[in-house]
């Protein structure tokens, strides 16, 4: 065999690692949610440690910790996958999970809302574990032969890993209740309660952006449709500027509208009740909606630069509307019936990718590798 005819070296999946990054991140905020009230003790962080195991728990609470970490080990294994392999990638992402779960329940020392365990450190440790054996195990079939990863190949660009890790996190942003359909990234409303905390005072930063009248229902109407036809837009612009030219964008447009929409009806029908799966469909959704598909339908075959800066453009304006309208009355009124309940961990994750995912979206569609001929 020729030098020419060797196989090539196995690299690193970056997919996956993206992957690890932006799971641990929603561990992150879902086990320090709501982020307030930070305090200090007087106890050391691990005292925690040396408790005895709490007598009061419910299996709900033990299989959602270990669900919950099984994708962090997998992440974890396939992530050091091909450098490290077999029992040695085992014990190297138990240890990292070890860790890892046990910097969330230290951290939780300072917060009055939480209470850390030792039960948690030991449920989130064996379910990374079950993960790392998993991906561990599977490696090679999961990135070195899966059909999956030859599709992406067909379908996607060589630098798509990270943008299709933030694809595949879109339909995920609709699980968080929000007031307009893909209305994400409304940040001054929750900036604002953090400063009335911080200051003790009243603090509306929208009010301040948009001082004036209320708005009327025609401008609440407009302007959900500008937030839902740019923000479908952004992200189906941003899938198309990574898909290859031969690729089938029709079929990739309609599975990814497909995923959010069937998401955000579940998702809705869980946290409230099934009879209101479908309440965010408003005129104004519709309307959006339906402009989104008039404009991503003219671009699906522009140069991918142009792909790019439209769906920064979108993005933007997207954020400007949502953060400059003041709450919708009528959907303050439907959070009332919202019962977080046993769910407040898994609520807070969904809050995190509602808020910050044209944030990484625009982070992303500005990244040098955008500028690389395909």
């Amino acid at each position: 065999m020729t030098e020419a005819d060797a196989p090539a070296p196995k690299r690193g999946s970056a997919v996956a690692r993206a992957s690890l990054l932006a799971y641990l991140l929603l561990i992150v905020y879902a086990s320090w949610y709501p982020f307030s009230g930070w305090r200090g003790s007087g106890l050391s962080p691990f005292i925690f440690l040396h408790l005895n195991m709490p007598q009061y728990w419910t299996a709900f609470d033990v299989v959602v910790n270990i669900v919950g970490y099984i994708p962090f080990g997998m992440l974890l294994a396939l992530s050091v996958y091909p450098r490290i392999q077999g029992i040695w990638a085992v014990l190297l992402s138990a240890i990292l999970g070890v860790l890892a779960s046990g910097t969330m329940e230290a951290v939780q020392t300072y917060l009055p809302s939480r209470v850390p365990s030792n039960l948690d450190l030991l449920t989130n440790s064996a379910g990374c574990l079950v993960g790392a054996v998993i991906g561990a195990l599977g490696a090679r079939t999961y990135l070195d032969e899966s059909r999956l990863y030859r599709l992406r190949q067909r379908l996607f660009a060589p630098h798509a890993s990270q943008g299709l890790v933030l694809l595949a996190l879109w339909p995920l942003a609709q699980i968080y209740p929000q007031p307009y359909l893909f209305g994400h990234g409304q940040v001054l409303p929750i900036l604002s309660n953090w400063l009335s905390r911080l200051l003790d005072a009243n603090i509306d930063l929208v009010a301040l952006l948009r001082p004036g009248a209320a708005m009327s229902v025609e401008q609440y109407w407009l302007s959900e449709t500008i937030i839902t036809a740019c923000g479908m837009t952004g992200a189906l612009l941003t899938m198309l500027c990574i898909a290859r030219r031969g690729a089938a964008r029709v079929a990739l447009v309609a599975a990814l509208i497909l995923a959010a929409l069937a998401v955000k009806a579940l998702a809705t029908s869980l946290f409230f009740s099934p009879s209101n799966a479908f309440v965010w469909i408003t005129p104004g959704a519709q309307g959006g909606f339906l402009i989104g598909l008039i404009m991503v339908s003219g671009l699906a075959f522009a140069p991918h630069v142009a792909q790019r800066r439209l769906a920064a453009v979108t993005l933007i304006l997207s954020l400007l509307v949502v953060n400059t309208i003041p709450v919708n009355p009528y959907f303050s009124a439907t959070l009332q019936g919202w019962m977080q309940g046993k769910f407040l961990n898994f609520n807070g994750a969904a809050q995190f990718l509602s808020l910050m995912w044209p944030f990484f979206a625009l982070w992303y569609l500005v990244l040098p590798s955008h500028k690389l001929n395909r």
